[in-house]
């Protein structure tokens, strides 16, 4: 069987994430971001829900992401799973879409799930220019084009792209955000939403694709990657976050962005103040689960 691997860049220039897993069998629980996430898959196929719709997805499909989709996937057949991806920021993107379209707005997309060879044609050269740590006027001119092509050809306004929610469900979500360091209970959530607890977790889950607890769960995640982001340790990230002790945090964490808090952190670890400094991880699902994740690729150009 082939070995899993995954190898992912942190481009200093660009500002995104370039994820690249290989021979990936991993199932990832119902979950969202709060980036955009632009993804290709080249090998293997999968099952994708993605906001009460299935997808069966396979070699050549583009994968699209908005903040707050949430989405999970399963292996289907009995081939691995290779796939190349992209997180930007709401910041990043935001100014990116403003350099596309001359207005200061964030992009939304018709579809999570396309095909579509030219945007293939844009996408992958990019990620191997970003895998391999180049630099200049090339990269970001490849990111621009690629960014125009899915605003023309598949974009809407992000509003659109986000469905609408019933004012007690966000009440729920905001209660939630608000005291996510805390130990949460369901009444308490309840109360401040002004529904019951059938009532809650039916409409919840409804309105948001998962349960209030994964939703919690959630942004505790997101919350961590920017304390990991800024150099924490993750024993001290778990506690930042609300999370019971470092073994569920690393649990949690692994299986919705594929790496452990650690590997995360390494990639950003000792930044140095240049434009053109880069961070590399390579890992294997080995490692994961013996959590010897130290080993640590780094390339820079300057």
């Amino acid at each position: 069987m082939k070995k899993e691997t995954r190898t992912v860049v942190y481009d200093e220039e660009l500002r995104i994430e370039a994820y690249r897993f290989e021979g990936i069998a991993q199932p990832f629980p119902n979950h969202f971001h709060d980036h955009y996430v632009i993804g290709f898959v080249e090998k293997g196929t999968r099952l994708l829900s993605c906001k009460h719709k299935e997808y069966a997805i396979g070699p050549g499909h583009i994968l699209l992401f908005h903040p707050g989709d949430s989405h999970a996937c399963v292996q289907s057949g009995g081939g691995a799973f290779d796939y190349r991806g992209f997180n930007i920021s709401k910041a990043v993107m935001v100014e990116l879409a403003e350099e596309v379209t001359g207005k200061r707005e964030l992009p939304g997309f018709s579809a999570n799930v396309i095909r579509d060879g030219d945007l293939a044609c844009l996408l992958r050269p990019l990620h191997h220019m970003v895998m391999d740590g180049a630099s200049g006027l090339a990269k970001e001119e490849n990111l621009l084009f690629l960014l125009s092509a899915l605003i023309q050809n598949h974009g809407q306004p992000f509003d659109r792209s986000v469905p609408e929610c019933r004012q007690e469900i966000e009440r729920a979500c905001e209660f939630i955000r608000q005291h996510f360091r805390e130990r949460i209970y369901l009444d308490q959530i309840c109360r401040y939403a002004g529904l019951s607890k059938s009532a809650l977790l039916r409409a919840f889950t409804k309105e948001k694709g998962i349960t209030p607890y994964r939703y919690l769960e959630t942004v505790r995640v997101s919350e961590a990657k920017a304390l990991l982001r800024r150099g924490m340790q993750p024993a001290e990230a778990a506690m930042e976050t609300g999370f019971s002790d470092q073994s569920h945090f690393t649990n949690y964490f692994s299986r919705f962005i594929g790496l452990a808090p650690g590997v995360y952190r390494d990639i950003f670890s000792d930044r140095a103040p240049r434009a053109k400094n880069q961070k590399s991880h390579k890992d294997s699902q080995e490692d994961m689960e013996s959590q010897n994740l130290s080993k640590q690729k780094k390339e820079g150009e300057s």
